[in-house]
């Protein structure tokens, strides 16, 4: 903050000059202040005064607010919440190197797996009328008893799957780094609560996107479906007595922190339609993909063996014709099957499935969070969470409006047509 102090040293009649109403300052020396802004100023003389400019001067004199100096504790919290910022970014680098390996995995183990059993069913048909009929029907055995069990080992880590967790792991642990480095930047007093809640969130990922194949890898077929959860859980708020809005029909209190009844109403139908429709839609697709890539990840590895088996009987006989097609044929049905299956990545579209789900579950608890919480300042400004709800729903703030009505008990979640979300 500047105080400028004005001091005519010597005011003089003048006649050789012309009078003037205003006087420039003579000009001052640049400081050597590099954090300070330059300040100009302007002397204003009352007219009927002859001045000069050389009896004129401005005197400056700059004056600097102390800066509070932090306590220990709080620049010790600063210090972890950098650490974790760091090690957030090494994560997400981590992640993201592998998850292009896994990526890789799974178009190489596709291609080659797919090559061995095309290549043991060419054999396995051309055995019977070859010269060579024993080197070829082994030949053909073995490879497809090799693809038989890559089948088998590929459809137990889905690359496919494994490579999108480690892209959606690589976004989040990306968008806690954000946060962290902006709430560092923000200047705020920071807390041990701040750093026990980054704390958690980092636990939270690393248990939901394990970096370890095995052990540690999450389950691929789980018996049931559930939402993917990257956030820690939400400790309950203790009662307190305060002003709140309450249910539709209670009476009306005055509006809060940018909340008021038909804001709560919209975030309660949210809910309603989140849960019935949005959340819902995606766990009942990816139990349906769930259960489709089960059947194809048991059928390609028995088709695969089947074949083998087959392959050992060519050349025995009455039993020789049906062996040489059972080869050939299962060979093909299993090049068919897995082509299907990791071509699809069908192991992908189920993690991208369960994590939408949870994209939504999130979303219901911050909106349950905060209309949990009795006191309406003590909750997120009212304005700012609808915005990133909206944000996130890919909706504009108008559009929430329609949703107040679903938060009556009169509407039943048959009658819901449209969904939440616009985004997928």
């Amino acid at each position: 903050m500047a105080a400028l102090q004005a001091q005519r040293l010597v005011l003089a009649p003048s006649t050789s000059s012309p009078s003037t109403s205003a006087a420039r300052p003579r000009p001052q020396p640049r400081s050597r202040r590099s954090s300070v802004a330059t300040c100009r100023a302007a002397l204003h003389v009352p007219s009927g005064i002859h001045t000069t400019q050389e009896n004129l001067s401005l005197q400056v004199n700059w004056i600097e607010t102390p800066r509070v100096p932090a306590s220990p504790s709080a620049e010790l919290s600063l210090e972890k919440l950098r650490a974790i910022a760091d090690a957030a970014a090494d994560r997400a680098e981590m992640h993201d190197i592998i998850g292009r390996q896994r990526d890789n995995w799974n178009h190489l183990l596709l291609h080659s797996t797919n090559s061995l059993t095309l290549a043991a069913s060419a054999m396995a048909a051309l055995a019977p009328a070859a010269p060579s009929m024993v080197a070829l029907k082994a030949s053909a055995g073995v490879l497809l008893a090799t693809a038989a069990v890559t089948m088998a080992a590929v459809n137990k880590i889905q690359p496919s799957q494994l490579a999108e967790e480690q892209r959606n792991a690589t976004r989040l642990w990306k968008e806690l780094e954000r946060e962290v480095r902006a709430a560092i930047a923000h200047g705020a007093p920071t807390t041990k609560a701040d750093v026990q809640e980054a704390m958690d969130r980092v636990l939270a990922l690393d248990a939901a996107y394990p970096l370890p194949l095995l052990p540690g890898m999450l389950e691929k077929f789980p018996k049931a479906v559930e939402p993917t959860r990257w956030w820690p859980s939400r400790r309950a708020a203790q009662p307190k007595k305060s002003r709140s809005f309450g249910r539709r029909g209670s009476a009306p209190i005055a509006s809060g922190n940018g909340w008021s009844q038909d804001l709560e109403d919209e975030m309660r139908g949210l809910l309603r339609v989140i849960k019935a429709k949005d959340e819902n839609e995606f766990l009942t697709v990816g139990k349906l993909v769930l259960n489709l890539n089960r059947c194809l990840a048991v059928a390609g590895p028995a088709l695969a063996g089947t074949a083998a088996l087959a392959s050992v009987f060519i050349g025995t006989g009455e039993a020789s014709t049906w062996a040489t097609g059972a080869a050939i044929i299962g060979g093909v049905l299993a090049a068919s099957v897995n082509t299907v299956e990791h071509g699809g990545q069908m192991g992908m579209l189920f993690e991208l499935l369960r994590n939408c789900a949870g994209f939504y579950r999130k979303i219901q608890e911050d909106i349950e969070a905060n209309l949990a919480e009795p006191d309406v300042d003590r909750r997120e400004g009212g304005e700012l969470f609808a915005t990133k709800v909206a944000l996130k729903l890919g909706r504009s703030l108008s559009d929430l409006k329609q949703f107040r009505k679903m938060a009556s008990p009169s509407v039943r979640d048959e009658d819901m047509k449209e969904f939440a979300g616009k985004l997928f």
